[in-house]
């Protein structure tokens, strides 16, 4: 696929698919749902998009040409490991994307294990709900930092412009599957968790106990919670008892209306909640 053709129809070829995805996993939530909602839906969702908003509005103005961008860049200057070997096309687009992937899942095990950087990330963990709207619920200092971050893979890594497109596009469709309040038959999600991250197996990292929370950081494959040993099976309580959100962040005003999301990582003190904390007795996961 033509390079410059990408690089014109970027915008449109991700907002197309977001809005498709967003569309079909909002009517297999309301056809199938895995849990009761605790919120009015209405209200949720219109705080929560009002947040996607902000976000992709200040994105643009500080990063008009985004990951895609960085990566025409780059491949115009041969930088990155895989123009520096000459990896053919195929080859590299896989690798890409696998890499990329990586990078995703150890930035999120970043955010968890550093203090000051889950009071940024508590904002996307402390939704009382959980559907398809808490996969792009994010602090826009998160979101700042995440685009930096993957701005320096890119650098490193030298991926192709459609790999870069591409996992964009499956990172933000995955999202959006994965904290879907969907219910699937437990056969189809046992078979489904070996190749992709599903609602079930991304809800228990949304529990509010330590030790769940801490764990299942995959967004697209489920493959690095397996090998690293991040990897749990199903919370204690049940999908339909557990608890999702953190502890003493309770109040719908400070956890899921826009002021108080943006004020959010700035509330109570730093503690130690860190990715070896193991305790799950109701602790006050700040």
């Amino acid at each position: 696929m033509d390079q410059a053709w990408i690089l014109d129809h970027e915008p449109a070829i991700r907002l197309g698919c977001f809005l498709g995805v967003f569309v079909a996993v909002a009517l297999a939530e309301w056809w199938a749902p895995r849990r009761r909602p605790l919120l009015p839906r209405a209200a949720r969702w219109a705080h929560n998009i009002a947040l996607v908003v902000l976000n992709s509005v200040l994105l643009r103005l500080l990063f008009p040409a985004a990951a895609v961008g960085v990566a025409a860049f780059a491949a115009g200057q041969g930088w990155g490991l895989l123009h520096h070997y000459e990896v053919p096309a195929l080859p590299a687009l896989i690798a890409a994307m696998l890499v990329l992937d990586l990078v995703i899942y150890l930035q999120h095990v970043m955010v968890h294990a550093v203090p000051a950087l889950w009071r940024l990330h508590r904002v996307h963990h402390a939704d009382l709900d959980y559907d398809l709207t808490t996969g792009a619920r994010f602090h826009p200092l998160e979101i700042l930092l995440s685009m930096l971050i993957k701005f320096a893979a890119i650098v490193v890594i030298g991926p192709p412009v459609a790999a870069v497109v591409l996992f964009e596009v499956v990172l933000n469709a995955t999202a959006m599957f994965n904290h879907g309040n969907l219910r699937l038959p437990e056969v189809l999600d046992r078979w489904l968790r070996w190749i992709v991250v599903t609602p079930d197996m991304h809800r228990v990292h949304h529990s509010v106990e330590d030790d769940e929370a801490n764990s299942n950081f995959g967004f697209n494959l489920p493959w690095w919670d397996r090998l690293f040993g991040t990897y749990r099976d199903q919370p204690r309580a049940g999908h339909q008892g557990m608890t999702i959100g953190i502890h003493h962040y309770r109040d719908p005003r400070q956890v899921d209306r826009l002021p108080g999301m943006l004020w959010l990582p700035f509330r109570g003190r730093v503690t130690e909640y860190a990715i070896n904390r193991r305790r799950w007795d109701g602790g006050d996961g700040e």
